[in-house]
């Protein structure tokens, strides 16, 4: 993927590639928002015919106004820039947006990896399964997560270098690290820990150690390191306290923990 940045071939190349870790057959990059001018970086499919053009045209038709399978309506600001994982069904869109966007082509399934940037708009790297697809599994979802900081590293890397002008945001972007596009900052574990017991009375002590990184944007390869445990035992926590909370994916955490009153 590195080798083909920049080129013409990258969007292609990188479905084909991704495909071990994630089975989608469609995928996209874009910026939304009720503050700047929505962007189609680029697109393509793989195994089927590419309508992800028509996706997109279908999608600025009304749907993008009133989208909210990013968490939130697209004018509200964060108070910091923030990045994390999406997950939706076709079945958790709303009417409009699932007619016209996912039932209209064939899509069933979304996962994304979005950057909610400090004027409220979303960069969004997506992939989608289609109709005909079998379900994303738990271990589809978790080899993404693994991945999708690189991902969405290189896919600002390939915009800044074949779309210049549109690529300089998204270079200073990924320029900044990682933690400091998060909410939160190492310092602030107690009060993580505290709104996590809030959320979830019953929750470990490792269980929330891992939980209370996880808000930090670690993953899991960083809070193995910083606890001295193996990745394994990491995930062996993460999914104990996510049974615990009635949740699946990080990016409901966030929601739930990050979403209710300091």
């Amino acid at each position: 993927m590195v080798l083909r940045l920049g080129e013409p071939g990258f969007a292609g190349g990188l479905l084909q590639d991704l495909a071990p870790v994630l089975p989608a057959a469609s995928w996209s990059v874009y910026r939304t928002g009720q503050r700047c001018k929505p962007t189609l970086f680029m697109s393509a499919s793989h195994g089927v015919p590419d309508t992800t053009q028509d996706c997109w045209w279908a999608y600025l038709s009304g749907p993008y106004r009133n989208d909210r399978t990013w968490g939130r309506a697209l004018d509200d600001v964060p108070t910091q820039p923030l990045t994390q994982l999406c997950h939706v069904t076709a079945r958790e869109v709303e009417g409009e947006h699932r007619a016209r966007v996912y039932e209209a082509h064939g899509v069933a399934e979304r996962v994304s990896v979005a950057d909610y940037e400090d004027d409220g708009s979303v960069f969004a790297v997506n992939f989608y399964r289609h109709q005909h697809q079998r379900p994303f599994r738990d271990s589809d979802i978790c080899g993404f997560e693994e991945v999708a900081p690189v991902l969405l590293a290189l896919a600002r890397k390939h915009i800044a270098l074949a779309h210049p002008l549109a690529g300089a945001r998204a270079a200073a972007i990924a320029s900044q690290p990682l933690l400091t596009r998060g909410r939160t900052l190492p310092s602030q574990l107690p009060e993580l820990r505290q709104r996590l017991l809030r959320t979830q009375h019953d929750l470990t002590d490792r269980e929330l150690d891992v939980c209370a990184r996880l808000l930090q944007g670690m993953t899991h390869e960083g809070i193995a390191s910083d606890l001295g445990v193996g990745v394994p035992t990491v995930k062996t926590y993460r999914n104990r306290a996510f049974t615990r909370m009635g949740i699946h994916f990080r990016n409901e955490l966030f929601a739930r923990v990050l979403g209710q009153p300091g």
